[in-house]
């Protein structure tokens, strides 16, 4: 069985978590906005998408990790 380290955990959280707050941080209303991990898993898609193929700094293992099938 394949499973995470808790290494690839704690980047996956800090991916999420620094995602949810940089959302937080420009909304330009007073609303609060609730934890979406939709919401966050795309605009993460997005970020892999610069970050892994457009300019080519990282792969998607060291961006998000996770258990390939």
């Amino acid at each position: 069985m394949n499973i995470l380290t808790e290494e690839q955990i704690r980047r996956q959280d800090i991916v999420d978590n620094t995602i949810y707050q940089l959302i937080c941080d420009i909304n330009p209303t007073d609303k609060n906005i609730e934890w979406d991990i939709g919401l966050i898993g795309e605009v993460r898609d997005v970020i892999r998408t610069w970050l892994v193929e457009k300019i080519r700094i990282t792969d998607e293992q060291k961006f998000y990790p996770y258990i390939k099938d």
